[in-house]
């Protein structure tokens, strides 16, 4: 699947987010191998701040990210529940909000990976592990977009 192609016919788009933001999602994403497309599903967080909902790759750049900056798509899911969306990835200081977030809400959970820092780091100590946590807004995909 490239950049700007649709979810497959038979896959279900939502007008709304349908899946509970306080639960791990499995975040799929698709990558191109040879001539057809393969999938990959992940579990990410989703975090909602102002309005507007993220995710934040907590490892780095790993395979969902570099699949979903091809792809500029992705599919959230939770049990048989599926909302697609398109990635906006979002950069520079605007991501220091988000990244504070996210560490207020799973800290717990992704700390060691922000080598220790809490949500209460200044801005100089987050700029300085941003590069390393890409953010992606998640964007809803309306029915009939084809993207």
């Amino acid at each position: 699947m490239s950049a700007g192609s649709s979810a497959p016919a038979n896959w279900p788009v939502s007008s709304k987010p349908t899946i509970p933001n306080s639960c791990v999602h499995a975040a799929s994403t698709f990558a191109r191998i040879g001539a057809g497309t393969s999938t990959s599903s992940t579990p990410v967080n989703v975090l909602t701040l102002d309005g507007e909902r993220y995710l934040v790759a907590a490892r780095g750049t790993t395979e969902w990210v570099r699949n979903v900056r091809a792809a500029g798509t992705g599919r959230l899911s939770v049990g048989r529940r599926e909302e697609w969306f398109d990635a906006v990835e979002v950069h520079d200081d605007t991501r220091l909000p988000v990244l504070r977030a996210y560490l207020k809400r799973w800290r717990w959970e992704v700390g060691a990976f922000f080598d220790g820092l809490t949500a209460d780091a200044s801005d100089d100590e987050l700029r300085a592990v941003a590069a390393r946590h890409p953010v992606f807004r998640i964007v809803t995909r309306r029915p009939g977009d084809s993207g």
